[in-house]
């Protein structure tokens, strides 16, 4: 995806960052300070990593592309480290415990089962009490194209967790066919 430039969450990261940043503003006023540890799911090239870091978490992005975290590390951002990993398999990677985690299109790329892995490894990764952010397309006909799921299938992959609130995402930006895929914004907290 990245050799021929089919980002589409990058691009989407830039037309939405103000919507992005009200729900990164969210998680941060019903935490405490310090605000603990933040682990970005499938964090490319490390476009929200560093505002992570920024805001005062410490940051993580893991990425199963290797240049992609090549790339990343490259961008500045205090207390921000980068790990080339599989978010289908979190354990192997060795990466601590979290309390906030981010997930912005990396999950619904996914098969069945790689969800459902990924549920896991999140899971074993959280804190009590931890949340989950995750922007999710919705079902299309395309499907096998551009991935999309449902909010069902999220709840599945993520059984110990409350599903906190569901909203719509924006889709300027995104361009045709992702436009069409009716991206919605899950929120999640674990059990304690």
């Amino acid at each position: 995806m990245y050799r021929f430039g089919m980002t589409p969450w990058e691009r989407y990261g830039k037309s939405a960052s103000d919507s992005i940043a009200a729900l990164l503003d969210r998680e941060e006023t019903e935490r405490s300070r310090p605000l603990g540890r933040a682990l970005d799911l499938g964090c490319g090239r490390g476009q929200f990593t560093p505002e992570l870091g920024r805001r005062g978490w410490e940051a993580v992005g893991v990425d199963y592309v290797p240049a992609a975290i090549e790339e990343a590390g490259r961008r500045e951002g205090n207390g921000v480290t980068y790990v080339v990993g599989d978010v289908t398999d979190l354990a192997s990677a060795d990466l601590g415990t979290f309390d906030f985690f981010l997930d912005i299109g990396c999950f619904q790329g996914f098969g069945t089962e790689r969800q459902r892995a990924e549920g896991r490894g999140v899971t074993a990764l959280a804190n009590p009490g931890s949340t989950l952010l995750m922007l999710a397309f919705g079902p299309t006909r395309l499907r096998s194209r551009i991935g999309g799921v449902s909010q069902a299938e999220v709840e599945a992959a993520f059984p110990d967790w409350e599903l906190l609130d569901v909203r719509p995402a924006e889709t300027a930006g995104l361009g045709w066919p992702m436009n069409k895929t009716s991206p919605q914004w899950y929120r999640l907290r674990r059990g304690t």
